[in-house]
C-alpha cells in the first residue's frame, strides 16, 4: 500500500534534457498538462502527492524516480549515471529525510539510477545498464541483503532501465516485454506479456487498487484488465520523447 509519493514539475529547460529516441523536441506546455494529469492519478489512487518545484539547472529533474530507492524502512540516495543529472540528488535528500530516518548513499564509482530497480514482494531486482554500472549494484545489493532482503542482479541486453521493460503488478504477477519475456530470473511469475508494437507499456504502474498504463495500448490494457486490475490510462507522449515512462514521475512509498 502506498501512502506517499514525491514528484517534481518539469522546467523551462525541460526540453533540452537527454534523450536516445527520435521522437522530437518535447513541447513543454503538453509535458506540463501530461504532469498535471499524472499528479491526478497518483490522487485518485489514494496517496499524499508531495509536489516539488521545477530546478532549471537540471533538465531531466522531473524523473524523480532515478534519484533514490525507497522502501517501507529506508530510503537509498542513489548515485545517477548521467554526468548531467548527478546533482538532481541535492534537491531530493532534504524532501527524503523528512520521511525516513535510515538512509543509505551509493558512492562513486558505483553509479545507480532508480529505474532500475524493480521491487516484487521481499525481492529486489536490480538492473546493470547504461546508467547503473556493476559496482552501483553490488553496493545497493549489499544494502538490501544487510535489511534482510533479497536481491538479484540483472545485466540488461537492450533496455534502457529495467522497469523500462518490466512491472510488478502483485500477487506475482509481472507485466514483461523483449528480453524479459524468457529471462530465467522471471520464469517464477505470471506473466503478462506485452507486445512488441505495444513494448513501452511495460513500463506500467500499480498504485494501490489501480494499474496506470500509458494511453494508446489497447492489447495491454485489455490484458490487465482481463487478470483483474483496474486501469488509468494516461498520455505521455511528451516524457516519452526523453526516454521517460509512468514510473519514472515519481517516489512512491
Amino acid at each position: 500500500m502506498y501512502k506517499n509519493t514525491i514528484v517534481k514539475i518539469p522546467g523551462e529547460t525541460y526540453v533540452n534534457g537527454l534523450t536516445t529516441s527520435n521522437l522530437g523536441r518535447p513541447e513543454l506546455a503538453k509535458a506540463l498538462e501530461q504532469h498535471k494529469a499524472y499528479i491526478r492519478a497518483l490522487e485518485k489512487c489514494g496517496t499524499k502527492v508531495t509536489v516539488l518545484p521545477d530546478n532549471i539547472e537540471f533538465p531531466d529533474s522531473t524523473f524523480v524516480e532515478d534519484t533514490a530507492v525507497l522502501t517501507s524502512k529506508f530510503a537509498v540516495i542513489s548515485n545517477p549515471g548521467a554526468l548531467s543529472r548527478n546533482g538532481e540528488i541535492h534537491d531530493m535528500e532534504p524532501v527524503i529525510k523528512s520521511f525516513y530516518e535510515t538512509i543509505y548513499y551509493i558512492k562513486a564509482p558505483g553509479t545507480l539510477d532508480g529505474g532500475d530497480i524493480l521491487q516484487i514482494e521481499e525481492h529486489f531486482y536490480i538492473g546493470v545498464s547504461a546508467r547503473t554500472n556493476l559496482e552501483g549494484a553490488r553496493q545497493l545489493k549489499q544494502i538490501f541483503e544487510f535489511e534482510g532482503y533479497k536481491a538479484t542482479i540483472i545485466h540488461l541486453e537492450k533496455f534502457f532501465h529495467l522497469k523500462t521493460g518490466i512491472a510488478y503488478l502483485g500477487d506475482q504477477t509481472i507485466v514483461v516485454a523483449g528480453e524479459f519475456i524468457d529471462h530465467p530470473d522471471f520464469k517464477s511469475y505470471k506473466k503478462i506479456i506485452v507486445p512488441r508494437e505495444e513494448e513501452y507499456a511495460a513500463n506500467c504502474v500499480r498504485v494501490n487498487d489501480f494499474v496506470i498504463i500509458p494511453a494508446g495500448n489497447p492489447v495491454t490494457n485489455q490484458k490487465i484488465n482481463e487478470a483483474g486490475y483496474q486501469t488509468i490510462e494516461l498520455e505521455m507522449s511528451e516524457f516519452r520523447k526523453l526516454d521517460g515512462g509512468l514510473s519514472c514521475l515519481s517516489l512512491r512509498f
